[in-house]
């Protein structure tokens, strides 16, 4: 391992090598299942160099990287945290799986906010009911910063977004749009809601003006949005599509109904 750090580190890098899986310094890594990490309460993981360096960028509080040798950059060496150098096999070990992109970073979760201290001041928000597919978590977190969602509130039943793989779906976008619980659309006084459906009753988004402050609402897929948020909503909106097709990934259907609010 020496002489790939040779090739890959710079000389004054602070770096501690490793080569044991079970060295209690990397105890924050070991079995990194999501439902693991949550059940314990503790940091969220942060995986690939990309990622990472939005990780940061970010508000959140980094512990520690482990990395291999061909994974190092070079400024990391101005970090004031603990950089773990292992091999592939020893991180693989360590991770319980294999880590292909031979990064990963600990990083400290943060309170969340009230969501009255979120959204004051926003113009475009998201609820989200149910999600609980990582994937599409991250996907909505990329589409949410790609077209200037203001805040994503989170309904009690959705999956944790700083899991690993909704953190590295998303690019390391989760770690940047704003996010917090929600327990009832009673708190968004003074947003027009607008529910995302596929009904053939609903106003179609090509049709739509959007009010000043929107909250868009957005279910799981399969059951969407439950019938009682669907009744409660000012308003119901829908993605016009070709006849046989009864609905699309939401994450998808995000990113349409996102840039339809982002251009007005």
């Amino acid at each position: 391992m020496a002489k790939e750090l040779a090739t890959y580190a710079p000389a004054s890098m602070p770096i501690v090598l490793v080569d044991d899986p079970a060295d209690e310094r990397l105890a924050v890594y070991a079995d990194l299942t999501d439902g693991e990490l949550r059940r314990r309460g503790e940091a969220f993981i942060a995986e690939g160099t990309l990622v990472i360096r939005r990780l940061l960028e970010s508000r959140y509080p980094v512990l520690s990287l482990l990395v291999t040798p061909n994974r190092l950059e070079a400024d990391w060496a101005d970090l004031d945290v603990p950089v773990y150098v292992a091999d592939q096999a020893v991180m693989n070990r360590v991770a319980g799986f294999d880590i292909h992109r031979g990064a990963l970073a600990a990083a400290a979760r943060l309170p969340l906010p009230p969501v009255a201290a979120l959204v004051d001041g926003a113009r475009r928000i998201v609820v989200l009911e149910g999600i609980n597919d990582t994937e599409n978590m991250g996907a909505l977190f990329r589409n949410a910063a790609a077209f200037g969602i203001d805040a994503v509130l989170l309904t009690p039943d959705c999956c944790d977004p700083l899991y690993r793989r909704a953190v590295r779906v998303s690019m390391g976008n989760v770690l940047h749009v704003p996010f917090t619980a929600i327990d009832g659309l009673d708190e968004l006084r003074g947003f027009t809601t607008v529910a995302l459906t596929p009904a053939a009753d609903a106003e179609p988004l090509d049709r739509f003006t959007a009010p000043e402050r929107v909250a868009l609402l957005l279910g799981a897929e399969g059951a969407g949005l439950r019938p009682g948020t669907l009744a409660a909503a000012d308003r119901r909106v829908r993605i016009p599509m070709a006849p046989g097709v009864d609905s699309l990934n939401v994450a998808t259907a995000a990113a349409i109904a996102f840039y339809a609010l982002s251009s007005t």
